[in-house]
């Protein structure tokens, strides 16, 4: 029977075998963020970035860019309010959209319900976003 907290298999790539753990929002490193937003990174490495977050009714993040990151923000729950590039949309469930480095882009959920959604960066956005 799997573990309830993690999951591992093992798994041959490029001749060598490694492990691989499985991962979700009880083992993943937790962060909160704004008011009462939380995220998850389920990956991180030098290269790529996935962050389940999830934002409350009236929360947002302020208007950014990043110099070298691109980004992909998914919708898996709720309603996300997007606005890139001088453009405002909103984003229901299982829709998306991708944001270029360098393009001024802001999330916030407006509906009455909490947002859930992934955010993909590559590379990594850590220390890469501009105000």
């Amino acid at each position: 029977m799997p573990n309830k907290i993690a999951a591992a298999r093992l798994a041959r790539r490029a001749g060598r075998l490694t492990l691989e753990i499985m991962i979700d929002r009880k083992t993943a490193p937790h962060y909160s963020w704004g008011a009462g937003c939380d995220g998850w990174h389920l990956v991180e490495s030098g290269t790529l970035s996935v962050i389940e977050e999830s934002m409350p009714p009236g929360t947002a993040e302020v208007q950014h860019h990043h110099q070298k990151a691109n980004q992909f923000f998914y919708v898996l729950r709720g309603a996300l309010s997007m606005e890139v590039g001088g453009n405002e949309f909103v984003l229901d469930e299982g829709q998306g959209v991708h944001v270029s480095a360098g393009e001024v882009h802001r999330v916030s959920n407006r509906s009455a319900g909490t947002a859930e959604f992934l955010v993909v960066s590559s590379p990594p956005s850590h220390g890469d976003r501009v105000v």
